[in-house]
């Protein structure tokens, strides 16, 4: 899972740094688990937006992913490996025994041929799947729930990866990726490893027409719109914005804390990021 260099035959490829994609072994995605992918374009349910300089980009299939890895106690083994272009980490289409296909996240290690398996009784080994309670400390981790058969959502994104810290009571302490220390119920299952693609992080676009395909619309400077556009525009050739920076309608944008308190979730931090 390494990175190449373009060769700069045109300017657009001259800063590229992409993934060389030696792991991926096939271009054909699993029919049965694919589902039709609907573009939305920052917009939410009453058709508003809610999240800026969304749309355009290049047509997807949605991978259904296996999450929650609930089928227990029998071998599946790894078929191919394949790119999702919903995704920054490589997924893995798995036979079960029984004849089932799913997709799952590809931990680092995981080949073609090797055999997983969930459940409780199964071997500390990367991409097997178990609860919190079976795990022992200091293991690496990833695709974790945060509520007992919900399926995981913590450390889903490539090179990522928590560790268990502690076991107590009902509950046990993992450290994340950005360091917040966190406590999650024993018997939600998670993922032993750490996610693959570790090197997407060191990958650059080389041109603004890549981050279209990806469905990411420029964004511009409040400080260069006019007066009546933008807090921050306006003034005689280059000015400064004045006062405290804000956002287009005028709310503080930087230094003042957003995070509103959610006590069902805010009591399982142990130490928080910053």
């Amino acid at each position: 899972m390494a990175n190449r260099k373009l060769k700069p035959t045109t300017p657009g490829q001259r800063f590229v740094i992409i993934s060389d994609f030696s792991e991926i072994t096939t271009d054909k995605p699993e029919k049965s688990l694919l589902k039709s992918l609907k573009k939305y374009s920052g917009r939410n349910n009453s058709g508003r937006i809610t999240c800026r300089h969304r749309g355009g980009g290049h047509k997807r299939a949605y991978r259904v992913i296996d999450f929650k890895r609930d089928k227990f106690n029998i071998p599946a083994t790894v078929q191919t490996i394949e790119y999702d272009p919903n995704r920054n980490v490589r997924i893995a289409l798995v036979y079960y025994a029984d004849g089932e296909k799913r997709y799952v996240l590809v931990p680092v290690g995981l080949k073609v041929g090797d055999t997983i398996r969930n459940g409780p009784e199964s071997e500390i080994k990367n991409g097997n799947a178990m609860p919190l309670e079976s795990i022992p400390l200091g293991t690496m981790v990833h695709n974790i729930e945060m509520l007992p058969g919900k399926g995981g959502q913590l450390c889903r994104s490539a090179g990522s990866g928590a560790q268990l810290m502690a076991k107590e009571g009902d509950y046990v302490t993992l450290k994340l990726p950005s360091s917040e220390m966190r406590m999650v119920r024993r018997e939600c299952i998670a993922t032993i490893g750490t996610l693959g693609n570790i090197d997407h992080k060191n990958q650059k676009l080389g041109k603004a027409g890549r981050k279209r395909w990806m469905r990411i619309k420029p964004t511009v400077r409040g400080s260069v719109m006019n007066p009546v556009d933008h807090p921050h525009g306006g003034g005689e050739g280059k000015a400064p914005i004045g006062g405290q920076p804000k956002t287009p309608w005028g709310r503080p944008a930087l230094g003042k804390k957003t995070r509103k308190k959610n006590q069902a979730s805010d009591k399982y931090i142990v130490r928080r990021r910053k």
